[in-house]
């Protein structure tokens, strides 16, 4: 088992195991856990040459950054030479012509991509039960979802089928897989990772993020990706620090952590607001301050999320049509036949409520009622973050209302699904960076999660702080 790439690096240097050693471990897990769903293709042949060029590369001195780590990578980010099918009918066995920046600087440190991770369709979920290729399970407890959309990823990580791996987060779909999963999940400042060879569910909300059992994995894959792309106009040139190196650099004494006093918390697990309790009495106890602090339009950003990323999604999703790739349907006597039937064949059902409900809130009549109005709310929570923090350096708050619930559990009810995002898309929608860790289990065994959130490009601060939580929880 290897827990701490840190550690790893250190016997691949002094020659203790090799680069193929790891490869045929995680192999061999994945075969183990092949009943979890949680991988839709695993680049067996690939990954073992991939080892043996980078094993060369160690003897020689001339191994980058992160030789020997094996990430896997879900399958809503463009690798060339394989399929890109976001989990969707609609995709099926279509091939991706060019490689997302966030892998592509991966490869460049000599980082092994072992596959493609199973995940809601297009990203679409709460639970991982939308995808057209099986529910994940979740490796805690097999009855239970893994979360979503990220929750092949997430589960490969719990399950040790891979060291690190990214998901995506549009509302909480690196985070709450995380909490579920009982792993550190990082949805670093929008922009701060380039988008390019991302399939895009809502442009202005999609980051990408890496899932790892530690912080210090999860910084150094960060400090990898982090930066401006030209090919990615709303990427960054914020100056990326050396997130992974400054971990220790922390003083809890020196802190002012966040709780936000009008938290929604009625449908609290009572164990959950236990841990963060817990967490609380923690830091209050090494000297750092615990302010209150009010977030007043905290309260509308589900609703805000939900209009905006739909019709977002409604958008984007415009190009599935079936006449320029994809799946085509193939009795269609006409050309609008041919677009509907093929949408109507490829697209699941959460995927067409999204569609429709998007399509809805933009049409006219509606858009100042609900898209425009939206669009201000966002604002206005954007605006309360900044404010709180001018009084606090962190927030501290729960990553999800409940531990991972059962398959099937939430299907049948789109609104109860969604409202488990409840703690997750205001961060999406100011563009803060948000970090879960797992923090204790419940009475039934499953991981608990709590979320960091910091100031606009502050992943150093989130990282630090959720080190310190996962060091003492």
């Amino acid at each position: 088992m290897y827990n701490d790439y840190a550690e790893l690096r250190n016997e691949l240097v002094a020659g203790k195991v090799s680069c193929r050693d790891i490869v045929e471990f995680y192999l061999g897990n994945i075969e183990k856990g092949k009943h979890l769903n949680a991988f839709l293709l695993v680049f067996n042949d690939e990954a073992l040459k991939r080892a043996d060029e980078i094993d060369a590369k160690m003897k020689a001195g001339k191994a980058g950054r992160l030789a020997g780590m094996v990430i896997a990578v879900k399958d809503v980010l463009s690798l060339k030479g394989y399929t890109l099918t976001c989990s969707s009918k609609i995709l099926k066995n279509f091939e991706a012509l060019y490689t997302a920046t966030a892998i592509q600087r991966l490869l460049d440190e000599d980082a092994i991509i072992i596959g493609k991770t199973n995940c809601d369709e297009f990203a679409m979920g709460s639970s991982n039960e939308n995808s057209a290729y099986g529910n994940v399970l979740n490796p805690h407890d097999n009855s239970r979802v893994p979360g979503g959309s990220s929750g092949g990823s997430a589960a490969a990580v719990a399950a040790d089928m891979c060291m690190v791996s990214l998901g995506t987060d549009t509302g909480g779909s690196i985070r709450q897989p995380a909490a579920f999963c009982g792993v550190a999940g990082l949805k670093p400042t929008y922009g701060r990772i380039s988008r390019y060879g991302l399939t895009a569910f809502a442009s202005s909300f999609d980051s990408i993020g890496p899932f790892a059992k530690n912080i210090h994995d999860a910084a150094l894959v960060l400090e990898v990706m982090a930066g401006k792309d030209k090919n990615d106009s709303t990427s960054t040139d914020h100056s990326v620090d050396n997130y992974s190196a400054e971990l220790d650099d922390f003083d809890v004494s020196k802190m002012k952590v966040g709780i936000i006093s009008d938290l929604d918390e009625s449908g609290l697990q009572a164990e959950i607001k236990l841990s963060m309790n817990k967490t609380i009495e923690k830091l209050r106890a090494k000297g750092a301050e615990i302010i209150p602090v009010e977030l007043p339009y905290l309260k509308y950003s589900i609703q805000a999320y939900y209009i905006l990323t739909t019709a977002e999604a409604s958008s984007n999703l415009a190009r599935y049509d079936g006449a320029r790739y994809g799946v085509r349907a193939k009795d269609s006597a006409v050309l609008e036949d041919m677009y509907v039937n093929s949408r109507t064949e490829g697209f699941g059902t959460e995927v067409k409520r999204r569609i429709m409900l998007g399509t809805y809130v933009l049409s006219h009549g509606y858009y100042d009622a609900y898209y425009k109005k939206a669009q201000k709310v966002r604002r206005l929570i954007k605006e309360d973050f900044r404010y709180a923090f001018t009084k606090v350096d962190l927030i501290l708050a729960p990553t999800t209302p409940t531990t991972a619930f059962r398959i099937g559990e939430k299907t049948s009810d789109p609104l109860e699904m969604y409202l488990n995002d409840i703690y997750t898309t205001s961060s999406n929608l100011s563009g803060n960076p948000a970090l879960s860790v797992p923090a204790g289990k419940d009475e039934s065994g499953l991981p608990i999660g709590l979320q960091i959130i910091g100031r606009e490009f502050d992943e150093a601060g989130i990282l630090r702080l959720g080190n310190f939580i996962m060091k003492n929880s």
